[in-house]
């Protein structure tokens, strides 16, 4: 196909920016000496006669028996890096076992026919997760030597179990970790107790395997896996791999209120887009952050094309059946798609063939994942890839400052294993798979053995002379969700098919299952009609209005105990525990269209109280001059603390919504003006310390955020958040402004 070239799109007062990526040659080597001669012969029979430079170099140090990790850009080619050593291993000895672990099952079906394509006839790979047949599970056990498998099945259906994974586990060799970018904030916390048992219970069989991680670009690769395993590894981040020239262009929808910064609809501008690109025959995908968006995408577009075209148009989103998802996976690699509207099921590395051009309808809350999308496109010709903002405030800040994401790297990924919230259940359940003592804390961690003292004083675990034991009846890990601190968690269930959509927490429950709550699912909205306290769960349908609700809330913080302490700033900065607070008074109704509120409705819910992790600063007398009478210290305080909160996922790879906040004129313990920035979920995950460790960069972002944005008083794109409590009253983005700027110019 004939290179096109963009200019005739890419015009207008929508693109806010746009620039070219030059391509980049490939640093191939020899393949090396020593592999086995099936492996050979499978590399050759692929049409592969060399590898790139950090393929080469991650064989080299699973070779020398380390553990390691593969943080490589898209189509980097990072699948083949780990598989090598495997296959490699399997080759040399068929008994040995590998274990290969997915966040989601359609990676492990993509993995599954990467492994067959080698063609190696010593290699038995099988799927084993919720899907898998009864009577197939005991085969697979038995003969496959590469097992494909999630880490929710690995903590409910293997270790539980793993007296009938004997042999297995005394033969396992390499235990492969794909995409572990994505096992971070709640989730990654249960998933390092997970992985850390495996290890412990593969311990039990006189194996010590070692561990192969793949991840998107990320700050902290190295790190992540000490996190994740308690070892260190071997960090091969340098990409050999080539790509072809990009264009990358940033689209902002059309202005159409000035005053409140109201702009056209950036799914109708991703849908125009879309259309413009397959009518000139361009394979395109289009990234949407929600089932909902993908699928009004695909229709406006389906709408502007012919039906010829629009039979070659199909979304692609969680919720299909598996046959639907390989139909459509199928139809993309051979070329009969041209267009395909997208959640992030596609953002990961299944392989979906060459595509010309990827669209981001909505900054997807990362730089890792933006560029996981971008990649999709021009991997081996020219490819353009754009951002469509929506008026969120990072979205904007990007097309105001597009440097600043260009130049930007990539977010570090943080967990917090030994948080007690997450780490009880996983204690408990690793005394139910093996008595526990000392020596276990090579494996768990040091804080392991304390939570098991604690949790025998409790009558959870019994002491005996071979180590603490579980002393209940049912097995504990099937009692908590590797998605939740909190044990008490309320099921979110949809009346007409008693189907369990999710699980919510109970500090989360009051604020958005209430009565009456609009509740958003895997970007689906669904209508609350009951939240019952005894039963735990909360019913509800699906809700096709054009209002959302936000919780009136009335929060109260208590320091617990400050852990650090440093003038940062030039004023007071700490970093520790504290417990929040919270009961929700009432919510309210609000037009999507254009905020307006349309209803506020009184509702008494339950106080609840939750331990976390916060920083918190005392912004100094003279910081203050001039916006220091109330309410407008107020205001200011407040309007500072929801702008450093849409920022921080900048800083930690995590979402608005893990972070919470409150800011007070005079703080009963500290007796001044106060802002605290917290971890949304009991216990902490590690957000809260890195904008502590981040703090100077973290406030220079959020002011130049305030300074950019064209609003007077305050919009959604720069100081209202949809999450606040006190449903944005109070706010003052000058004040804030100058609060931010003193602070930096303390700083200076």
């Amino acid at each position: 196909m004939a290179i096109v070239t963009w200019d005739e799109l890419l015009q207008g007062d929508e693109l806010a920016y746009r620039t070219e990526i030059p391509a980049r040659r490939a640093d191939v080597v020899p393949i090396p000496d020593g592999l086995h001669p099936l492996v050979l012969d499978s590399l050759a029979g692929l049409g592969l006669d060399g590898l790139y430079r950090h393929q080469a170099e991650a064989f080299h140090a699973a070779e020398r028996g380390e553990h390691l990790v593969v943080s490589t850009g898209t189509a980097s080619g990072k699948t083949l890096a780990f598989n090598l050593p495997v296959l490699n291993a399997l080759a040399e000895e068929p008994k040995l076992r590998a274990l290969y672990l997915y966040p989601t099952k359609a990676l492990a079906q993509d993995q599954a026919r990467a492994l067959a394509a080698f063609k190696l006839p010593r290699l038995r790979p099988a799927i084993y997760d919720g899907d898998t047949e009864t009577e197939r599970r005991w085969q697979i056990r038995k003969w496959a030597n590469v097992i494909l498998t999630n880490p929710d099945m690995l903590h409910v259906g293997v270790l539980p179990h793993h007296d009938r994974w004997g042999d297995v586990l005394q033969n396992l060799r390499y235990v492969v970790v794909d995409e572990a970018h994505v096992y971070r904030g709640v989730f990654g916390s249960h998933v390092a107790n997970v992985l850390r048992r495996l290890r412990r219970a593969a311990a039990i069989y006189g194996a010590e395997p070692q561990f192969l991680l793949a991840s998107a670009t990320i700050a902290n690769p190295g790190e992540l896996v000490e996190s994740l395993l308690g070892v260190k590894a071997t960090v091969v981040g340098k990409d050999a791999a080539p790509h072809a020239t990009r264009t990358v262009a940033f689209w902002n929808p059309p202005l159409l209120d000035e005053e409140l910064q109201l702009r056209a609809s950036a799914l109708g501008e991703g849908a125009k887009l879309l259309a413009d690109l397959v009518e000139r025959g361009q394979r395109t995908i289009c990234f949407a952050k929600s089932r909902k968006a993908a699928e009004l995408i695909h229709r406006f577009a389906s709408e502007r094309v012919g039906p010829e075209l629009a039979a070659r148009l199909s979304p692609y989103r969680a919720g299909y059946t598996p046959a639907q998802r390989r139909d459509i996976e199928r139809r993309l690699v051979e070329g009969d798609l041209l267009g395909v509207t997208a959640t992030d099921a596609l953002e990961l590395g299944i392989d979906i063939g060459l595509l010309d051009c990827a669209l981001s309808v909505g900054f997807p809350g990362t730089v890792a994942s933006l560029r996981q999308q971008w990649g999709r496109a021009g991997r081996r010709s020219q490819g353009l890839a754009v951002l469509v903002a929506s008026e969120d405030a990072l979205d904007q800040f990007f097309m105001r400052e597009p440097e600043t994401l260009m130049g930007r790297q990539v977010e570090a990924a943080i967990l917090d294993h030994s948080n007690p919230r997450v780490l009880d259940g996983h204690v408990l359940s690793a005394a139910f798979e093996a008595p526990l003592d000392g020596r276990d804390t090579a494996f768990l961690g040091d804080e392991a053995l304390t939570r098991a003292e604690a949790l025998a004083e409790t009558g959870e675990l019994k002491k005996t002379q071979a180590g603490f034991v579980w002393s209940g009846r049912d097995y504990p890990a099937a009692r908590f969700s590797l998605r939740s601190t909190s044990p008490e968690s309320y099921a979110v269930v949809e009346a007409d098919s008693g189907s369990i959509l999710g699980l919510v927490e109970k500090e989360r429950a009051y604020s958005t299952v209430h009565d009456g709550a609009v509740y958003l699912h895997m970007g689906e909205a669904y209508h609350v009609l009951g939240l019952d306290h005894e039963s735990h769960t909360a019913l509800v349908e699906p809700f096709s209005g054009d209002f959302y609700t936000q919780a009136k809330k009335e929060t109260m913080t208590s320091i617990e105990e400050p852990e650090l302490v440093e003038a940062r700033l030039a004023m007071e900065v700490s970093f520790g525990r504290v417990s929040v607070t919270e009961q929700v008074i009432g919510y309210q109704k609000k037009s999507i269209r254009d905020q307006a509120t349309l209803d506020l409705v009184p509702l008494l819910m339950p106080e609840t109280t939750f331990e976390t992790e916060a920083v918190w600063y005392l912004p100094e007398d003279w910081m203050l001059h001039g916006v220091d009478e109330m309410p407008r210290l107020l205001g200011t305080l407040h309007a500072a603390e929801h702008s450093m909160i849409a920022l921080l996922p900048l800083w930690a790879m995590c979402d608005r919504w893990d972070i919470g906040g409150l800011s007070t004129n005079l703080h009963h313990q500290t007796g001044r003006p106060t802002v605290f920035i917290y971890d949304g979920h009991a216990g902490g995950v590690g957000i809260a310390r890195r904008g502590f460790d981040q703090i100077e960069g973290w406030v220079g972002d959020t002011a130049a955020l305030l300074a950019g944005c064209p609003c007077e008083s305050g919009c959604p794109s720069c100081v209202q958040s949809p999450k606040c409590g006190n449903l944005n009253d109070f706010l003052d983005k000058a004040g804030a402004l100058t609060l931010l700027q003193r602070m930096l110019k303390g700083a200076a």
